[in-house]
Order: structure tokens, then C-alpha cells, then sequence
């Protein structure tokens, strides 16, 4: 992941190019902690369960149940590097020294729980352990999906992923950004940032905002993706990544005002399924081959 940077990193809110006559791929996003900062990367490998190392670990209490930003928004505070051979992860935070973890596939599996379902984990040792309970404020355990993991998405398209909320690809479009920080800025309110939705998507070019809500299939580069669910979005999206606190009502109070979802809560941005494999890039071309109604 050598020329990655932080997703927080990025534009408060991308500029739209809606004159742009090829919808592109503007932004690419890693996570490889679920709950953690992002990695911004140029390009990436996607497999059946989304781009490659995209929630591959996941924060755990003690009795195994997953730490999110909804309790612990601290984590939008740890950085992870993963090795292109996803061998060494490295966690850093300012700070604290940097700890560097082997990352071990061979240790016994555990009981963990995610929205209490309960699924396997490899706890990845007391060195990442510590260091994730001193950087958090509690006790916290580190655990790897297990290459034997076989979890089934649910969806309109079915599909696979690691330790992701739901679907393996979460994509999001610049218009659809723009126009909630338009509806922010009427508030009187500051604009949210893109890394406030923690996409691994971001495409530009859409005249219009929410094309992801009405596409089906979506081809980038070598890779098909097959439109699972609209996204819920929930309180993480009031966490300011750069500073790993809750700040304030937005974008969640000015998404409630025009993108309430029939199943109940707000929706912003799609989840997909990996139809086919293969390498994605920025600046890739992005074509949608079919399209529904939004289910909003």
C-alpha cells in the first residue's frame, strides 16, 4: 500500500465536475481495522469480499463483541498499514510508538460477535492487544478473519465479506456529497467531510446526486459489482475523523430531512456484491449496464 494516505486526509467535500461527459473513479478507500482510520490508495485489488484487506481485522472487546465508533470513536484515531502480502500490519497513533503485529493465521479461532451474530476470529497476541486497550482507554482485543471464513451477505445480491457492516464494496458519489453539504450549508451548519461515510468507492462525474441508489450493475475497470442495499447510516457518521470525538448532529439531523429509508433510519450511498474480481484504479471509467428504482 506504498503511496496510500489517510481517507481523513482528503477534501472536506470533493469539488464536482458535473460538466465531466465519463463518470470516473475519484477516490479509493481501505480499511483495513474496521472502525479505523482509512487508507486513500491509487489502486487496489478486489476480491469476493471487496477490496483487498478491507475489514480483514476487527477491535474486540473482551467477551468478543466489536468496537465501533459508536461507543469507542477513538478508533477513527489508529492508523493501519497493511503489507501488500497482508503478512505485517502496523497500528500507529499520535502519540504512542507504532506497533508492528506478524499477522498470525495459525492460532486457535475464537467466538466473536458482530450486530450479535457470532462469527470466528484469530486473536492476534497481547503485544496488538495492549497496545489497542492503551490507545482506546479499555480493554480491547485484536482478531483476523480466518482464511476459512465463509460469511454470506444478504441484500438484493447476495454476496461475501470480511468484518464490513454489510456488503463487500460501499460506493458513494461526489454529487450525492455535494448536495447534502448544500442542504448542511442551509442550516447554517459546516460541511461533513467524505471520510465521514467511509466509502471504498468514490465516483465523480454523475450529473446528478444518488445514481448509486438506482444502479444495479456497475462495471470499473475489471471489476463488476451487483447492488446489494441502500447504506443505513448510523452515529458514526457524526464522528470527526480527525479528531476521533462525536461532533454534533450533522449529517445525520439534514439526511433525516430528505433521505428517510421505508425499512426505517437514513440512507446514503449504496452497498455492492463483487460480481467479477480483477484490479481497480483511480481515474477508472464507471459505467452503470443497469439500473432500478431507488428503493429509498
Amino acid at each position: 500500500m506504498s503511496g496510500s494516505r489517510r481517507s481523513s486526509d482528503l477534501p472536506s467535500a470533493p469539488k464536482s465536475n458535473p460538466g465531466a461527459d465519463v463518470p470516473r473513479v475519484a477516490a479509493l478507500h481501505c480499511y483495513p481495522v474496521k472502525g479505523c482510520a482509512g487508507i486513500s490508495v491509487p489502486d487496489a485489488v478486489v476480491t469476493p469480499a471487496g477490496l483487498a484487506h478491507d475489514r480483514g481485522f476487527m477491535v474486540v472487546d473482551t467477551d468478543g463483541v466489536f468496537r465501533s465508533q459508536r461507543r469507542d470513536p477513538r478508533l477513527a484515531l489508529v492508523r493501519p498499514r497493511v503489507s501488500a502480502d497482508g503478512g505485517q500490519l502496523t497500528l500507529s497513533a499520535d502519540g504512542v510508538s507504532p506497533v508492528r503485529v506478524t499477522v498470525d493465521l495459525l492460532a486457535a479461532r475464537r467466538e466473536v460477535f458482530l450486530f450479535g451474530t457470532s462469527y470466528r476470529g484469530i486473536d492476534q497476541g497481547d503485544t496488538a492487544a495492549e497496545w489497542l486497550s492503551e490507545v482506546l482507554g479499555v480493554p480491547s482485543r485484536l482478531v483476523r478473519v480466518p482464511p476459512e471464513h465463509h460469511r454470506v451477505t444478504d441484500g438484493r445480491i447476495p454476496g461475501t465479506a470480511g468484518y464490513a457492516d454489510s456488503g463487500a464494496v460501499h460506493l458513494l458519489s461526489v454529487a450525492s456529497v455535494t448536495v447534502l453539504n448544500e442542504r448542511i450549508a442551509a442550516w447554517g451548519a459546516k460541511p461533513v467531510s467524505m471520510g465521514r461515510f467511509r466509502p471504498n468507492i468514490v465516483v465523480d462525474g454523475w450529473r446528478e446526486p444518488h445514481v448509486e441508489d438506482q444502479a444495479r450493475r456497475i462495471v470499473i475497470g475489471e471489476v463488476e459489482l451487483g447492488y446489494t442495499k441502500l447504506a443505513i447510516r448510523c452515529a458514526v457518521t457524526m464522528v470527526d475523523q480527525d479528531v476521533g470525538a462525536k461532533a454534533g448532529p450533522e449529517p445525520l439531523r439534514t439526511l433525516a430531512d430528505y433521505r428517510r429509508a421505508a425499512q426505517g433510519g437514513v440512507a446514503f450511498g449504496a452497498k455492492f456484491a463483487v460480481l467479477r474480481t480483477g484490479k481497480l484504479s483511480v481515474g477508472d471509467e464507471v459505467t452503470v449496464t443497469s439500473r432500478g428504482d431507488s428503493e429509498l
